[in-house]
């Protein structure tokens, strides 16, 4: 007898040992009907599994039965989180096979509206698998599928299945290498679908894309965050993007870091900034723009634009004209709320311009990536793990996204310098944070809580160099219950 998802969720079975092969994904593209769920998530997958003599992973297991838990409660609109780098417990990443079951079990269930597999191995077989659940299933409005080995074919198949998908409101394809062929097709589906409105093809060797970009911008009206960070884009990409942005009126969110745009790039961007309305936030992190470029943003920040809310000028080799030039700006410019400099070059000036913002309060600690602090009677910055992309690459593995305990671990590897404080929203108000679950249900981590990390540093700049003898440790460790 089939029973509803309110009905008690079945008991959980000790399940069979896996079978010694795995079968190909011959049979999952030959059996096309889709059964509808008998009792459980968790139960349906099981007998799935079985009936394909598919092995059965006890972390998906654990993780659908959460889920039967929150769908007794009468919680609706659920993410189901699947994600690879899950640290809390012992993972085995999906595959293409199991993508394909996954899928099975999404098809009718109204109950889930958000599939997050992010760092999973589920390839252009998956992706095949993933085009046919957008054509089929009309309540997914999220999809992750960020890192999960999607070449050129599988980008090719998930963007012609956008061109008929009408409910899809957020797609992650960052760091998949569908290369200029499979970000071609994104570019062609942009000037036809009209639901899509965030999009992340970041770190997805794509080269030269933003010819093909910019006419889409021409034509698309629905899209409001586009990332195209790493597409080695320079300053005539720039240029393609800013032309197109002149006649677009809905993008509010653009990432073009990571793209070695220099101050030339920026004459075109600070142009564009007068007269167009709608850009909310613009991240030009790892770039090098130096103080020239910061001067034309300064300059049409103070005097022209009023609708820019974020910036992020993260490692540009700014030194402290560009730096002090851009905090001036925000002494005229009431609209800017959130600047993130760290990375740069600071000298004494730049510390007292942005302590004295910080202390007067026009800016905001919970919006910088700096933090003010005073040793020997000189004026210091320290680093807050608070930056535009704090949860862009990771997610906290407790607590809410923007709370002090969800702050461990956040810097980003490789930096030259983190400090564990308190938590901060990025752009409150504006976005949340891209690698933010639209639901709080599942989080996965990709750190350590702070109490095993030990007592944070400080590490601090002055007069461009970092000082050695004046670490200021702190212990930032506190009681968020």
């Amino acid at each position: 007898m089939k029973r509803s998802p309110q009905q008690a969720r079945p008991e959980s079975r000790t399940p069979p040992s896996a079978p010694s092969t795995t079968p190909t994904p011959a049979w999952a593209a030959a059996d096309d009907s889709a059964a509808e769920p008998i009792g459980g998530l968790q139960e349906y997958y099981y007998e799935l599994c079985m009936e394909k003599s598919q092995e059965i992973k006890p972390f998906i297991l654990h993780i659908l039965q959460e889920v039967d838990g929150e769908i007794e409660k009468g919680l609706a609109g659920i993410t189901l989180n699947v994600a690879g780098n899950c640290h809390l417990m012992p993972v085995e990443r999906v595959t293409g096979e199991d993508f394909w079951i996954l899928c099975r079990i999404l098809e009718n269930n109204p109950y889930i509206n958000g599939l997050d597999v992010r760092y999973n191995l589920i390839s252009d077989v998956g992706a095949s698998y993933a085009a046919k659940l957008l054509q089929k299933q009309h309540n997914l409005i999220y999809l992750n599928l960020m890192f999960n080995d999607i070449g050129p074919e599988g980008g090719e198949l998930i963007a012609k299945a956008l061109h008929k998908n009408t409910t899809l409101k957020h797609l992650r394809m960052t760091g998949n290498k569908i290369e200029n062929e499979g970000g071609m097709f994104f570019a062609a589906m942009l000037q036809i679908n009209s639901s899509l409105e965030k999009l992340d093809l970041g770190d997805c060797d794509l080269e030269e894309s933003t010819v093909h970009l910019g006419h889409m911008l021409k034509e698309n009206k629905c899209l409001v965050e586009l990332h195209v960070c790493k597409h080695d884009i320079k300053n005539y990409g720039m240029k393609q993007l800013c032309d197109a942005l002149y006649l677009n009126r809905s993008l509010r969110y653009l990432d073009v870091s990571c793209n070695k745009v220099t101050q030339d790039g920026m004459v075109c961007l600070a142009d564009v900034l007068k007269s167009n309305t709608t850009l909310e936030v613009i991240d030009l992190s790892f770039n090098r723009i130096e103080n020239a470029g910061a001067n034309y943003l300064s300059d049409t920040l103070a005097s022209h634009n009023r609708t820019l809310k974020v910036l992020s000028v993260v490692s540009n080799n700014i030194q402290g004209e560009g730096l002090v030039a851009l905090s001036q700006s925000m002494k005229t410019n009431p609209t800017l709320s959130n600047i993130y400099i760290w990375g740069n070059k600071f000298d004494e000036a730049t510390c007292v311009a942005y302590s004295d913002l910080i202390h007067m309060g026009r800016l905001k600690s919970d919006n910088t990536d700096v933090e003010p602090f005073v040793v020997d009677g000189h004026v210091y910055l320290a680093e807050v793990s608070n930056g535009l992309k704090r949860h862009y690459y990771w997610t906290p593995g407790y607590g809410e996204a923007c709370s002090p305990s969800s702050n461990a671990g956040s810097g980003r590897a490789g930096s030259a310098a983190m400090a564990h404080g308190p938590s901060r929203s990025t752009a409150r108000g504006i976005f949340l944070d891209w690698g933010t679950n639209p639901c709080l249900l599942h989080r996965q981590a990709d750190s350590q809580p702070l109490r095993h990390q030990g007592s944070p540093i400080y590490q601090v700049f002055k007069g461009g160099s970092i000082s050695s003898n004046v670490y200021y440790k702190v212990n930032m460790e506190r009681n968020s219950e």
